[in-house]
Parts: C-alpha cells; sequence; structure tokens
C-alpha cells in the first residue's frame, strides 16, 4: 500500500521471466487490496493470475502455509481451488525487488480460474446457502487436517481486532468516528469482547478459516464453484466466516434472509447448535469493527476512500441495532 503503481506496475511485469510464459505476455493489475493482483495474458488465450504481495504483511514460510492449506482442500476434494504455477526454479513463490522499493516483494502465479461472481443484483439465498455448504466442509477438512508443525497464519480474534497491536489497526482513527459514533461503537467493543470471551474457543468453535468468503471469492462456472483468496486465511472462530461474507453491505435488509440461507446450507454438512447461531451477529460487529479499522489503516486505496464517507455512521447504526437486541 502506498507504492505508486507504475511501479508495482512495471515489477510485475519485470517478473514475468521467472515463470515460464508465453513470449510477450503482459500483466494488468485488475485488483489492489492488501495485494496488487495482475491478469497476466500472453498470445492464444494463454492467461494467469498473479499476486505481488504487499510488504511485511505475510512472511514467506506464511505464504507457503496458505498455498499448502489451499491445494490440501483441492487434493481432498474439499472445494476447487486455483492452482499454483511454479517459477522456474519450481518453487511456488518468487522474490523479486524494483530500484524504487525499499524491499523485494513475494511473488505468486496462479492458474487462471474460469467463472463469473454471482450476480449481486438477484436473490442472493442461493449462493449464500452454498457459501455456508463451503465454509462447513472448510471446517471440517481443518478440524482434521494434518497441517505442518510451524504453521504460522493470521489470527482473527478480539486481541487482533481490537489489541494495542490490531492487525488492520485501531477503529478510532478511522474515517469520521468522532462523536456519537465513537461512543457507541466503544460500547459495542464492549460487549463483543464480553460475549465472545465467554463462547470460548473450543476446537468445535475456532480453528483454520478462510476468513474473506465473499460473494467476490466464489467463481462458478457450469456446475463447479472455485473459492479463491485465501490471503486471510488464518485461525479464527467458525461463525467469522458467515460474518466476512457479509462484509460491506451488514446493513442490508436482505441480511436476515441471507444469514438464514447460510446457516441451511451449513446445517446441511455440518451440525450447528442454536446457542452457536444466536451468536452470530457478535461475529458481524467484530468483522464489521475490524472493516472500519481497516479502511482507516489503507485509506490510500480505491476502494477504502469509495467507503469511508458513510461507513462510520453505518457502523454505529449497525452498533446500536446489535446493543438493543444483545447488549
Amino acid at each position: 500500500m502506498g507504492e505508486p503503481l507504475d511501479i508495482l506496475d512495471a515489477l510485475a511485469n519485470a517478473a514475468l521471466p521467472l515463470w515460464e510464459v508465453p513470449e510477450g505476455a503482459r500483466a494488468r493489475l485488475i485488483n489492489l487490496s492488501e495485494n496488487a493482483t495482475y491478469l497476466v495474458e500472453g498470445p492464444d488465450g494463454w492467461r494467469s493470475v498473479l499476486r505481488v504481495h504487499r510488504e511485511a504483511y505475510h512472511s514467506r514460510h506464511a505464504i507457503d502455509c496458505e498455498l499448502a492449506w489451499s491445494a490440501a482442500l483441492r487434493r481432498d476434494g474439499v472445494v476447487e481451488t486455483p492452482s499454483v504455477i511454479a517459477g522456474r526454479n519450481g518453487e511456488a513463490i518468487q522474490t523479486a525487488g524494483h530500484p524504487d522499493l525499499p524491499m523485494p516483494r513475494h511473488m505468486v502465479m496462479f492458474g487462471f480460474v474460469p467463472g463469473e461472481h454471482p450476480d449481486e443484483s438477484r436473490d442472493l439465498s442461493g449462493p449464500f446457502a452454498e457459501l455456508g455448504a463451503i465454509a462447513a466442509r472448510t471446517h471440517l477438512h481443518s478440524m482434521r487436517w494434518a497441517r505442518r508443525a510451524e504453521f504460522e497464519r493470521l489470527t482473527w480474534d478480539v486481541d487482533t481486532v481490537f489489541g494495542p497491536d490490531a492487525t488492520w489497526g485501531d477503529w478510532r482513527a478511522a474515517p469520521n468516528v468522532t462523536g456519537a459514533v465513537a461512543e457507541v461503537l466503544e460500547r459495542v467493543e464492549r460487549v463483543v469482547i464480553a460475549r465472545l470471551t465467554r463462547f470460548g474457543k473450543g476446537p468445535d468453535r475456532y480453528g483454520l478459516i478462510h476468513a474473506d468468503m465473499r460473494l467476490a471469492n466464489l467463481l462458478i462456472d457450469g456446475g463447479t464453484t472455485r473459492l479463491i483468496d485465501f490471503d486471510d486465511c488464518g485461525f479464527g472462530w467458525h461463525l467469522y466466516d458467515f460474518a466476512a461474507g457479509i462484509s460491506f453491505f451488514e446493513t442490508h435488509p436482505q441480511v436476515p434472509a441471507l444469514k438464514a440461507a447460510w446457516v441451511d446450507g451449513y446445517r446441511g454438512v455440518r451440525a450447528l447448535s442454536a446457542g452457536d447461531e444466536a451468536e452470530i451477529d457478535t461475529f458481524v460487529m467484530l468483522r464489521r469493527m475490524a472493516l472500519l479499522a481497516w479502511i482507516g489503516s489503507h485509506i490510500d486505496a480505491p476502494e477504502p476512500q469509495a467507503l469511508a464517507p458513510h461507513f462510520a455512521d453505518g457502523s454505529a447504526e449497525l452498533g446500536e441495532a446489535y446493543l438493543a437486541r444483545m447488549g
């Protein structure tokens, strides 16, 4: 974040010879968030996707752990995930620098995944039921998967959202968090921390999760649904995957129906107690507060800039309704 896009573009294109890509292939930016993501296009319709990692967000080992879980999900038939294209040296993770960047960047190239995102202008109950089923399958897999002893990924809990070293920063530093908005959100933080402390981190509730299972990370091609973008996968509560699924539209009136569809899809694969279901709104608030902090700490990127004017007010409105039910 904060690097001029022309420098990142130059780095991405200069690094392409690290892989066996067709002569004349070029990388074109298609998304900028934590990382810069490029569509690589070559002659005769050849395509791949290149991810240029943000400096110091994930270590090389953490990226390797992400790729290991994504590959295991695909290999074990849990859900289709993108394949990784190894570099000429046989390594999945490549590293390259640019004279105008302070540090080299890690990069991963993925096979191009065909498909379309679910149409958000239509009834989303069906896609959310499928999201719930996919989430349940990934949770069951992560509970039994024999991951390596030194497994490094992010953690998504009250300490990493609200603590002094929060992963995405302090929500209080986000735009427009003042006055009555700040007062409501301070109360929300206290209630969320208290409820999730009581909820606990038992292995049936907490473990390795995708943590960004939004419709934008589903690609549907014919009868096949693929799950992409495991960059935020890490350790958190299973129900956080629903909260991530409604990121940025938590206040939409369709959300209660989407929650019901997600729960139905989940229960079609794995049991979910009434007590767990009753706590889903707490995870929605945890995620919303994390996103508020993310907007503040990533305000130089286009998406946070577009969201910033109204996100704090919307968060307070959501928080007031949450406190009325749960506080």
